[in-house]
């Protein structure tokens, strides 16, 4: 008589966001090669456009896709609707871990529905803070509750497995795995250039930026908006590329400020492929994106965050990022500083980045076998 095979072990991963998307892909790949776990992913679609961009770029077909996004959703709505509608896929499918990434919306209420349907939970990113619940506003306690309840942290850094020790975190509950974005970007990067749509160039030289976080709305924003108004106008051989993200709370005064004016390009955004190949062929990126701060050092690119605080800390101490808030002034005199002096760029460009070997998600999904024993 032939003895039944062994219950896979269920692996349900949990996103909504692009960068969510992004990060998770690596996981996702190693996850299918495992014989003895069953990958099982479910979409929040908390962003649902630029979401499905990604998906499709890296393949990733959802066994599941709750569909949230609503014009002008709040929150408070995103959260009520992703518990709702979590809690009876979890009785359903009964997963034997929650793998979540990041600290969006989404890691945090599918994290708290794990909890009460009582599934460990993994959390990949874990660890990074500023120390201020408003900054960034709600991510900062999206991970700190996330982290509460995870039973597996995986830490990109040192410093990110530091501040979990802080918090109390059972260090043999946490694994210093690297970022899978570096993973992800490394990957991507190598295939044939796929390029953002045709530009009207002026110059050879090219800032790529992003700016769309919530604690940027209104008169930080502005404030950006009027630095890249001054260096187009400074510097008529350099072009500055803005992908605008779709929140009315950016895309419209973004619009209103920068519209006509030479040397600004503002676009709509871009999949992933073109926007990292966009990366790879900029001369200085300026961000408030917690992502291209660990992306792009790994291109040689150097970058000014907009923003006051980060919970990157390790590229501000690499010397590959700088730290000039959404304050006008700041960023005119950093950026200029780089386009002016080679010298201080070179030294910025040729930093080695702190987040990883492109091995990251390989250590996750070792880590993820091992604990449920899946050979």
């Amino acid at each position: 008589m032939t003895a039944n095979p062994p219950r896979k072990k269920t692996v349900l991963s949990v996103f909504g966001t692009r960068p969510e998307a992004i990060k998770m892909a690596p996981v996702l790949r190693r996850l299918r090669t495992e014989t003895g776990l069953r990958s099982l992913v479910c979409v929040t679609a908390q962003h649902r456009e630029m979401l499905d961009q990604v998906l499709s770029w890296f393949e990733i077909r959802p066994d599941h896709d709750l569909d949230l996004m609503r014009d002008g959703q709040t929150l408070t709505e995103i959260t009520t609707r992703a518990l709702g509608a979590l809690t009876p896929y979890f009785e359903r499918e009964r997963p034997d871990l929650l793998l979540v990434q990041g600290d969006t919306t989404t890691t945090m209420a599918a994290s708290l529905a794990a909890f009460y349907a009582r599934v460990p939970v993994a959390h990949v990113e874990a660890g990074l803070r500023t120390g201020d619940n408003a900054y960034p506003y709600p991510e900062e306690v999206n991970r700190r509750i996330t982290t509460v309840i995870a039973s597996r942290h995986f830490a990109p850094t040192e410093g990110a497995r530091a501040n979990l020790l802080r918090e109390g975190v059972d260090p043999g509950t946490i694994t210093v795995t690297g970022n899978t974005v570096i993973d992800a970007l490394l990957e991507v990067v190598k295939l044939e250039p796929k390029r953002a749509p045709r530009l009207p160039l002026r110059g050879k030289r090219l800032i790529l930026v992003t700016a769309h976080r919530r604690e940027n709305f209104g008169a930080p924003l502005l404030e950006i908006a009027g630095a890249l108004r001054d260096l187009a106008e400074r510097y008529p051989d350099v072009d500055l590329v803005y992908p605008v993200h779709r929140n009315p709370n950016v895309d419209v005064p973004v619009r209103k400020a920068l519209t006509g004016v030479a040397g600004v390009h503002l676009i709509d955004p871009l999949e992933y492929k073109p926007f990292a190949d966009l990366m790879a062929i900029s001369t200085l990126i300026l961000t408030d994106s917690g992502g291209i701060q660990e992306e792009a050092p790994s291109l040689g690119k150097p970058v000014l965050v907009l923003r006051d605080e980060t919970e990157r800390p390790e590229a501000v101490e690499a010397g590959v990022v700088k730290l000039v808030g959404p304050h006008r002034e700041a960023i005119v005199r950093e950026a200029s500083t780089l386009l002016n002096d080679p010298a201080r760029y070179r030294a910025m460009a040729a930093a080695v980045n702190p987040y990883g070997d492109g091995h990251a998600a390989e250590r996750i999904v070792g880590v993820i076998r091992e604990m449920l024993g899946a050979g």
